[in-house]
């Protein structure tokens, strides 16, 4: 199931801005004269023109960074996810093998990034998804969540298998997964830097 009022949402301010990535800017950047670096944040309420949740929410961004083509697209990820004109969110990133049951009930929307492993997700994710998947699954009904995965030769059996897990604790998908397989491109670098953005928002709208 995919969170369509925000796609909607997104769509809307897209036709405004002209066009372009989601919130009509690019990925990684090119930012105005005065703006914050990615990772910088702002005080919610602070940035005027941008949306602004009624408390702080959490972006959880689980990840199984192996290689400097994955460490590119969680960077993209992360440009979206940290971008000025979403307010009111906080970004929280933990390794696959890192990340806890406390990590996911603490959050709001969830991030997912892996390699593509002999057609399956990286086992650091799967781990992850053991670690959390019974003593989440009735908390975190309905969790929107955001998937980007890197492939040499194919990442379906990769998406598939996130998928099927994602869909057995419930959790609504915010788009289409970001599927790589090769170098990125800059499309490709677009659509991941959307994608961070469409699930941060989707984390803001839990507290607005």
């Amino acid at each position: 199931t995919v969170v369509s009022p925000v796609c909607h949402h997104w769509k809307l301010h897209d036709q405004r801005r002209g066009g372009g990535s989601a919130l009509g800017a690019t990925p990684r950047g090119r930012r105005a004269a005065g703006q914050r670096a990615p990772g910088q944040r702002a005080a919610a309420g602070s940035m005027a023109g941008g949306w602004q949740a009624g408390g702080v929410a959490r972006l959880l961004v689980v990840h199984h960074t192996t290689s400097p083509v994955l460490q590119e697209m969680l960077e993209a990820v992360l440009g979206g996810a940290r971008t000025d004109e979403i307010e009111g969110v906080e970004v929280v990133t933990r390794p696959a093998l890192a990340a806890t049951v406390p990590d996911l009930l603490a959050a709001d929307a969830v991030l997912l990034g892996t390699p593509a492993n002999i057609g399956y997700m990286s086992g650091a994710l799967k781990h992850f998804f053991d670690t959390v998947y019974y003593p989440c699954l009735t908390d975190k009904v309905g969790l929107a969540y955001g998937l980007y995965v890197h492939g040499n030769n194919d990442t379906s059996g990769a998406v598939r298998a996130v998928e099927t897990i994602a869909g057995g604790m419930s959790w609504t998908r915010t788009r289409e997964p970001v599927a790589v397989v090769g170098a990125p491109g800059p499309a490709d670098r677009e659509a991941l830097w959307d994608l961070g953005a469409v699930t941060a928002y989707a984390a803001s709208l839990t507290s607005t």
